[in-house]
Order: C-alpha cells, then sequence, then structure tokens
C-alpha cells in the first residue's frame, strides 16, 4: 500500500513543462468519440469549430511595426470555448491536442498559473515560445493576480505566432464578475477577451446523466470497494490528515505526490471552513480525476463538504466542478 502522507515530491522547474499532454482521463478520446447532445445543436457547432482550428488554422494577424523594420512573425489567434461544467469542453480540448501536429502542450488554467509562479513570467513565456498551439483548461480569473498574469502571459506569448484555445464556465467578457473588484482590472480583463473568438456550448451535466448526484460510500460500500483493488498501488488516508499533508506539499506537486497511485481511499470526509484546505482539497481532486484514479470516499456528505458562502463567492465555480467530479468518481466506484 503506498502512503501519501509520507511522500513531499520536488520536481524542477523545468520538469513542470516536460510533459504537458492529455491526462490518462483523456488521452483515447478523440473529436470521433464526442457524442454531441441533439437536444442542444450548440455542441456540434463548437466540436467543428474547434476541429476546423486546429486542422486548418487561421491565417494569422499581420504583426505589427517593428523598429529598424525587423520582420515580426503573424500573431497567434484565440478560440475559447463558454460551457457549463459536464458538456465535454475537457474532451474537445484533449482532441485537440491529438489532432493538431507540431510543437503543443495542454493544461489547466490553475496549473498554468502554478508553472508561472514557480518558473517566474520571463522563463515562462520563454517555455512556450515557439509552439504552435496552446490548450488550457478551464480558464477562470478569480483574482487580481491571475488576471495580470495571465494578461502578461498571453500578450507576450500569443504576438510570436501561437495560437491558443481556452475553456471555461464564464464567457470571455464577463471574467472575473464576482470574484474581485474586476472593474479595476477592466482594461486587462477586456486585453484578454479581445484575443478570443468565443464559441458557446449549453448543455447539462453529463456527469449526472439525469440521475441525483452521488453520495459517500457506506462502510460496507468502501470495504468491498477496498478489496477490489491491488493492494501495491491502493492508498488509504484519512481526510483530516490529508488536508494537513496537502498544504506542505505544493500544488503543482500534486501529480508527482500521486505517481503510481492507482486508486485512492478518501476515509472520513470532514467540512472544510478554511477556504485554503478547501481550495487545495479541490485541485486534489482535480488531479485525482484527470489521472483517472479509481477513488472512493466515506464521511459527511458531499452537499456539507463546503461552506455555503464560499459556493457562492469568488470560487464558486471550482467548487461546482469539484462536487461533480466527486458525484462521478463515487458513481465509477460503485460500478
Amino acid at each position: 500500500m503506498i502512503d501519501l502522507l509520507a511522500r513531499t515530491p520536488s520536481v524542477t522547474p523545468d520538469e513542470l513543462t516536460a510533459h504537458l499532454t492529455p491526462s490518462p482521463r483523456y488521452d483515447a478520446v478523440r473529436f470521433e468519440t464526442y457524442v454531441p447532445n441533439p437536444a442542444y445543436p450548440s455542441q456540434a457547432q463548437a466540436q467543428g469549430a474547434l476541429e476546423s482550428f486546429v486542422r486548418n488554422p487561421p491565417v494569422p494577424k499581420a504583426g505589427g511595426f517593428r523598429l529598424f523594420r525587423r520582420p515580426a512573425r503573424p500573431e497567434g489567434q484565440g478560440l475559447y470555448l463558454d460551457g457549463g461544467f459536464g458538456v465535454g469542453k475537457t474532451h474537445l480540448l484533449a482532441s485537440a491536442y491529438h489532432a493538431s501536429e507540431g510543437r503543443r502542450a495542454i493544461m489547466s488554467f490553475q496549473d498554468l498559473m502554478y508553472l508561472i509562479g514557480a518558473l517566474g513570467m520571463t522563463r515562462a513565456v520563454d517555455a512556450f515560445r515557439g509552439h504552435e498551439l496552446l490548450l488550457i483548461d478551464e480558464f477562470e480569473l478569480d483574482d487580481p493576480g491571475n488576471t495580470h498574469m495571465a494578461n502578461t502571459f498571453l500578450g507576450q506569448l500569443m504576438p510570436d505566432g501561437t495560437h491558443v484555445v481556452a475553456t471555461s464556465n464564464t464567457e470571455p467578457g464577463a471574467l472575473g464578475q464576482g470574484r474581485f473588484n474586476a472593474s479595476d482590472f477592466q482594461r486587462q480583463i477586456q486585453g484578454i477577451a479581445s484575443r478570443f473568438v468565443a464559441q458557446t456550448i449549453d448543455g447539462p451535466d453529463y456527469r449526472q446523466r439525469g440521475t441525483a448526484p452521488e453520495d459517500v460510500l457506506s462502510a460496507g460500500e468502501y470495504a468491498a470497494w477496498v478489496a477490489r483493488q491491488d493492494p501495491r498501488t491502493l492508498s488509504v488516508v484519512n481526510h483530516r490528515d490529508l488536508n494537513r499533508h496537502l498544504l506542505q506539499v505544493h500544488p503543482s506537486q500534486f501529480t508527482p505526490l500521486l505517481q503510481g497511485v492507482s486508486a485512492l481511499g478518501v476515509q472520513e470526509l470532514i467540512p472544510m471552513p478554511d477556504q485554503n484546505v478547501a481550495l487545495r482539497f479541490v485541485h486534489f481532486v482535480d488531479k485525482v480525476y484527470d489521472l483517472g484514479l479509481g477513488a472512493a470516499f466515506t464521511g459527511v456528505r458531499l452537499g456539507t463538504l463546503f461552506d455555503e458562502t464560499y459556493r457562492h463567492g469568488a470560487y464558486a465555480k471550482k467548487y461546482s466542478r469539484c462536487l461533480s467530479r466527486l458525484s462521478e468518481l463515487l458513481r465509477e466506484a460503485r460500478a
């Protein structure tokens, strides 16, 4: 059995950019395996728009004036998929990675922010300079810091010819609204939005499939789930202990923290009144989900994990996505 609490991974800044490929959960997806909901035509439209963007890249804008008439590279273009949870945005983004050629990278917006923090802006831009395509999942401006970093990063990278596709739960012009004093950063927000053509994707959360959200496992269900796992690659941890450990591990190290784990059991889920603790747990769940790990949970009901004020505050969409993914993980555990 693997003891997560005994692990303190350390990945160098250069290693952070070495394997920015689709996560195991999305490694096999393709445009051909995306099944648009016929009740929501925008899903097929988004699929077509993204596939065309990747297979027939848009004609770049001409570069601007350069001192001493040094020729400028054509400016990269942006496509922005705006839709709710569980409409297949990540599926489409990973499909774009597989369908494209040349240098490309895929990561979540939060991973990009952690990467910029670890590398510094100059090294982060240099790491992706020369990429033909950058794919950013769950683009969201939660605070002034990441607003400034995103605007600076895109403003330095895209003029040199890198195309960017982003997915989000918020239309580009409304980024930051309700999360912080966005009016003070409107110029930066509009600068980000102006780099993208928006494509809306409508539809319900496919993870729920018309059923009620799953809840945590009973003691009997959990014991049966553990018995089905390979003990050599199983990790079992108490939620309170896990939260303490996650505060000691930088979020950019959560993937190496889970290296070699095939199944994770988290016992005795408890409410998280500390938002710093809650956000670390949310990012950890994102990694468990993206890595395609089996996971099972016991303890309090999912609806009580996060304080109600958090679920309607600046990070509301992160918490909603986490609950959606926890519900799907639990459904998979029962299956």
